[in-house]
């Protein structure tokens, strides 16, 4: 357990999120009955109030003077994707970081440390709406779009909202340890430690038809019957082509081979099932066409990075039984 408390700069922006803000506001201003275990200053450039997104008005505890002395900076969101941060801000943070401060940016904060040049050459991570955007803007930067937060040299990033909180107790365990972590999450009645990644989060959208008239019949088909065995050569007869001019028509429609779009077809159906059925991961297995449940749960996991199991613990039916 660290001796001093640790002192916390949590900066505010113009028309910033008020939920981004609450997270670290909440946990790092935590008072157990063992004490306060942050010494939390809110923070803005010049000590200026500022506007939240909707009626929300903050008044600060002083400018980016009180990041001098910060152990921990966080920058909670980001509003304009556009938007440079102020030249005092990239200061601040570069300073913080150089004295072995932990710079922290959540979510979309995670934006204002790589205009800043501090996350070149280094991993992070960001909501995973943003990651082309992301991606193309700061191409010096490792990405991991799987990961709820990235902590590479005292650089911390978060993936979107939910894993701030997940976040920032990770930075409660690292100066606590993990029983006063837990302690705090109690007190927030939010789980103490959150496994797998944000890819579980991702809605990975398909098209339900393309341009090509001929290739959607067939979509509609292999919906259909998902279940059953499909193989290029029965479909292409199916579609009265050759097998070389139906994977070129197939994969000039859909953007992906058929291989690949049986498998995500067959995850989405069974992430429907694993959330809205108590069906068994056998069953759901056949229901979908993975054939074996062994097969749906290697497919799951690369993909999801979670078991069938874990995901209808988190997003199933309440009175959904467990899968077998």
């Amino acid at each position: 357990m660290t001796t001093k408390t640790p002192v916390v700069a949590l900066i505010a922006y113009p028309n910033f999120s008020p939920f981004h803000f609450a997270v670290p506001y909440l946990v790092f201003n935590a008072e157990l009955p063992e004490g306060r275990l942050f010494d939390l200053k809110i923070v803005s450039a010049g000590a200026r109030p500022l506007t939240a997104e909707r009626a929300l008005t903050l008044h600060p505890d002083g400018g980016l003077e009180l990041t001098e002395a910060a152990d921990i900076l966080v920058v909670p969101g980001w509003d304009d994707l556009n938007a440079h941060p102020e030249p005092d801000l990239v200061a601040a943070m570069a300073r913080a970081h150089a004295r072995g401060a932990h710079v922290v940016g959540l979510c979309y904060g995670a934006y204002a440390l790589a205009y800043a040049g501090l996350l070149d050459g280094k991993r992070a991570s960001t909501h995973w709406m943003a990651e082309k955007d992301f991606s193309a803007r700061f191409p010096r930067v490792q990405l991991d779009m799987n990961a709820l937060y990235v902590d590479e040299d005292r650089l911390i990033t978060s993936a979107g909202t939910g894993a701030g909180l997940d976040c920032c107790l990770y930075i409660v365990r690292e100066y606590y340890g993990p029983k006063i972590a837990n302690k705090v999450a109690r007190t927030m009645v939010i789980p103490p430690h959150r496994e797998g990644g944000q890819a579980q989060f991702i809605e990975q959208p398909m098209a339900v038809s393309t341009q090509d008239a001929q290739v959607n019949r067939l979509l509609d088909y292999l919906r259909e019957h998902l279940g059953q065995p499909h193989s290029i050569d029965q479909l292409a007869a199916r579609t009265s082509m050759s097998r070389r001019t139906f994977t070129r028509h197939f994969s000039k429609a859909t953007g992906m081979t058929l291989v690949d779009w049986l498998v995500n077809e067959r995850l989405q159906r069974s992430r429907d099932l694993l959330e809205t059925t108590s069906l068994s991961v056998e069953k759901i297995s056949d229901l979908a066409g993975f054939q074996t449940a062994i097969s749906l749960r290697q497919h799951f996991k690369k993909r999801f990075q979670v078991s069938p199991r874990d995901w209808r613990r988190t997003f199933g039916q309440k009175t959904a039984a467990e899968p077998h």
